[in-house]
C-alpha cells in the first residue's frame, strides 16, 4: 500500500482542495463526507475543536478508504497526533507551527502540514519534517506575500493557503504559487445538509479545473 504521505500528493494533485469541517457531527459525516466525495474532494479535514472528532474521523475514513484522504485539523500536541492516528486519519493538520507536533506526526507515519506565516516559521517546520506547508491566516497576507515566500522555498514543497478562499480568489493565489487551498466556512457550515455542500463544492472545484 502507498504511504499516505504519497496517498496525499496523489489526492491534491487530483484536486487541490482540502474540506475543512469544522463543526461537523458524527452523525452527519457519512452524508457530508459522500457530498465531498462525490463532487470531487479528495482531502478531508476534521478539526479537533469540532463535536466528537475523533468519531468523525473515523466515520469518514471508512467511507473515504480509496477515495479521499481524511484527517484532523487544529492538532495542538503529541497527545492528539496519536489520537488521530488510531481514529483512522492519515493527515495532521495544525494552526501553528509546532516542531514536538510535526516529529510526531511524521513518527507515526502520518503526513504533516502544519500552518505557517513567516519564512522562519516555514523552515522551522521543514527541518522538522514537514511534508507541506498551510499558509494560515491566509487573509492576513496576499497572494504578493506567497510570492516572495515562495522566491526562498525549495521549489517542491507544497503551499495551501487556508482563510478567505472565493472561488473567485484561487486564481491570483495559483499565480503567485499555490498548490492546493483549504477551504472551511466558504465550503461548510454546522448545519449545512449535503446538497448545500455539494453546490458549494462545485463552485471551488470547477474553479481550479484549470489549474488541475
Amino acid at each position: 500500500m502507498p504511504a499516505n504521505a504519497d496517498l496525499f500528493f496523489e489526492a491534491l494533485a487530483e484536486c487541490p482542495l482540502v474540506a475543512i469541517l469544522r463543526g461537523l457531527r458524527p452523525d452527519d459525516a457519512t452524508s457530508i463526507g459522500g457530498a465531498l466525495i462525490d463532487a470531487g474532494i479528495r482531502i478531508i479535514e476534521v478539526p479537533l475543536n469540532s463535536p466528537e472528532p475523533f468519531v468523525t474521523i473515523t466515520r469518514l475514513a471508512g467511507l473515504a478508504t480509496g477515495r479521499a484522504i481524511v484527517g484532523a485539523g487544529t492538532v495542538l500536541d503529541t497527545d492528539a497526533v496519536a489520537r488521530v492516528a488510531a481514529a483512522g486519519g492519515q493527515l495532521v493538520v495544525s494552526p501553528s507551527t509546532d516542531a514536538a507536533v510535526i516529529a510526531a506526526t511524521v513518527a507515526s507515519g502520518l503526513v504533516s502540514l502544519p500552518g505557517f506565516f513567516t519564512p522562519s516559521e516555514a523552515f522551522t517546520a521543514l527541518a522538522a519534517g514537514a511534508h507541506a506547508l498551510k499558509l494560515f491566516p491566509a487573509e492576513a497576507g496576499s497572494p504578493a506575500v506567497l510570492k516572495a515566500i515562495r522566491a526562498v522555498l525549495p521549489r517542491d514543497i507544497k503551499v495551501l493557503p487556508v482563510g478567505g478562499m472565493t472561488p473567485e480568489s484561487l486564481a491570483a493565489w495559483t499565480a503567485a504559487g499555490a498548490d492546493g487551498f483549504g477551504l472551511g466556512s466558504a465550503l461548510y457550515r454546522p448545519g449545512d445538509d449535503a446538497a448545500t455542500v455539494a453546490t458549494a463544492v462545485v463552485r471551488f472545484v470547477a474553479a481550479v479545473q484549470p489549474t488541475k
